[in-house]
Order: structure tokens, then sequence, then C-alpha cells
């Protein structure tokens, strides 16, 4: 008889791999099905929010990467900024973030299995992945934004709002600031994260469908200062942004990370939650109430999808949206709580 692990987890992105940590502190046997080899990259802003910092230290990680003193807004001449107030957040490359995480699952004895879970079968008492012989009590769909698994069980709801992609590219300049920069521009946003003592990071979210040169043109500031000389990686892209689910439990699988829906990388915390949802599946499969993950999930993202809805609704509006920059000026103490409360 095939051996029935507690938890597979399919899919060995930030969500995945933080699953199969907090399971092992558990004592709970996983596994991890991920095809990709170590460190994956994505499309990400790389902006770590010191939410995710923490939940990171409290699994003994240190990720390299640079401290982030807060968020700064950009519109022109306008500058809108607020420090965090519990902490940085760091800026660091998806890579360094994934190889740290994959270290630490290899380390605490948790198998990564060259493998894609397409399709599963489900009973009373597991989950099996035909063709494979693996079997266990929960599934774990922990891949991604575009998730199979979401797609195939039937969970993936049509947004009818437009589509909004993620663009990323890396230049060698050294950072001028210590915040996160968000440049404000006619059709998107452009991120500027600090990620080492000679690299930036832009990641250009936007509802038009152009090549990055034309949209990062849209920013004349940033192209000043970041010319096509000094990019060191070519573009990434991702999207559409907004993913949505049915529900986060069905059966024996449980959705955790971008596969559990996604609304926007506007406030940037996809990683954050990401972790912060892997701690409380787990929690949840170890005490035999795996029914309230469901629960928990809404109370662990609902600032965060109550604000991020917010932003994203408000610039979609071509009256508001270029109001946003300007309020957050003139309002520096609501800008300021509404970047800590999502810290």
């Amino acid at each position: 008889m095939n051996r029935c692990h507690d938890l597979l987890i399919a899919g060995g992105g930030p969500a995945g791999l933080a699953t199969a940590l907090h399971a092992a502190r558990a004592g709970l046997d996983a596994v991890v099905a991920e095809p990709r080899p170590a460190p994956v990259d994505k499309a990400c802003g790389e902006g770590l929010m010191p939410g995710a910092v923490r939940a990171l230290g409290a699994l003994g990680l240190n990720v390299p990467g640079l401290p982030i003193t807060g968020i700064r807004y950009v519109q022109g001449p306008l500058r809108a900024q607020a420090e965090f107030r519990e902490g940085p957040g760091l800026g660091a490359r998806r890579t360094g973030l994934h190889g740290a995480l994959h270290q630490a699952v290899v380390d605490a004895g948790v198998p990564v299995l060259p493998l894609r879970v397409g399709e599963v079968e489900q009973d009373g008492t597991g989950v099996t992945v035909p063709g494979t012989g693996l079997r266990a009590k929960w599934l774990v769909a922990a891949d991604g934004l575009h998730s199979p698994l979401r797609r195939s069980l039937g969970l993936d709801m049509r947004s009818a709002t437009a589509p909004r992609y993620g663009l990323r590219r890396h230049y060698a300049v050294a950072p001028w600031s210590s915040y996160v920069e968000v440049h404000w521009g006619p059709h998107g946003e452009a991120y500027v994260t600090p990620l080492g003592p000679e690299l930036v990071g832009v990641a250009l979210l936007t509802s038009r469908r152009a090549p990055y040169s034309a949209q990062f043109a849209a920013f004349p500031e940033l192209a000043a200062r970041l010319p096509e000389s000094a990019a060191v990686t070519s573009v990434r892209g991702a999207g559409p942004l907004r993913q949505r689910s049915r529900t986060r439990c069905h059966g024996r699988v449980l959705l955790v990370g971008d596969a559990a829906g996604y609304i926007d990388a506007l406030t940037g915390e996809g990683v954050s939650l990401a972790l912060s949802a892997a701690e409380a599946l787990v929690r949840n499969v170890h005490r035999g109430t795996p029914g309230r993950y469901e629960d928990d999930w809404s109370r662990v993202t609902r600032r965060h999808r109550l604000l991020t809805e917010l932003l994203v609704r408000t610039r979609r509006h071509a009256t508001l949206a270029p109001l946003i920059v300007p309020a957050a000026t003139r309002l520096p103490r609501v800008f300021a709580a509404a970047v800590n409360a999502l810290a």
C-alpha cells in the first residue's frame, strides 16, 4: 500500500514552502510537488512588508536584501510618504526569498518532488494524484495565480472588471531611497524597490497592454534615472492579476497563496498574506478543524481585501484616480494609517 501523507502540497512557491515549514514544525508528514528547479523567479514587486519580515523571522529564515523604511507615493512634483511603525520591510530578490524558503524546507526533511499536480481524485479519507502513487489526507493547492487545481475543481470565478497586469525589470543603479516608491502614471503605477547596493527593481502595474518600454516611457522621471543601458534582467510579466475562487476549502483540498484568490498587487501584501494563510491552514489541519480555515483565511485577509479593492476601484475611475496622491499629500496621517494597517 502506498504511503499516505498528512499533506501533499502542490506548488513550491512561497505559500507552498511556508505551508511545508509550518507542517514540519507541527509534526505533520508533508511532501511538496514542484516541477521547477529552485530558485524560482517570477514577476514580483520584491518589496516585503514588515509583516512578511516578521513571519519569515518566526520561521528562522534570513533572506538577503535591503531594509525598507516605508512607502512613498510620487505623482509629478507631489510626494506623500509614511514610515513603517512596527519595524522595517525588506527589498529582496524573488530568487533570494525562494532560495531561502526552499533550503529551509529541505533542511526540515520535507521531500520536494519534481512533479506537477494537475488533477486529483478525492474520497472520504484523502486525495490521490493519478499515475504518481501519491496520496495524502489533505491536498494543499498552492499552485499560483492561475491555479490549474482551482480550475480543475470548478472553483474559478469570472471577473467583470478590466484586467490588470504586472511587468518587472532590474537596473544596476544605486537606490536613491530606502522607501518603496510608487510612481502614479496615467495608465498604471511603477514600483521602485531598493534591492542591493547597486540594484533596484521596477514593477509596473497596468491595465494597458503594451511592451515594457512603452509603459515605462509614461514615467519620464524614472526613465531618466534608469536608462535602458542600466537594465540587467529581461522583462517578466504576470496577469491578469485579479483571480477569484468560490471557496478556500473544497472537500479535502485547501487553497493557499495566490491560488486562494487575488485582487491586485497594488498594496504589496501578497507574500505577507501567503505566509499568514499558510500558518492558519496548518494550524487547523493539525487541530482537526480544517473547516475553520475558510473563516480564518477571511479574517487574515479581510483588511487587505477591503483596502486593496477600494484603491483599485478608485484607480479605475477616470475622475478620482488623479486625486489619490494629492489626497495622500493633504492627509498625511490618514495615509500613514493606511500604510501601517497593511504593514
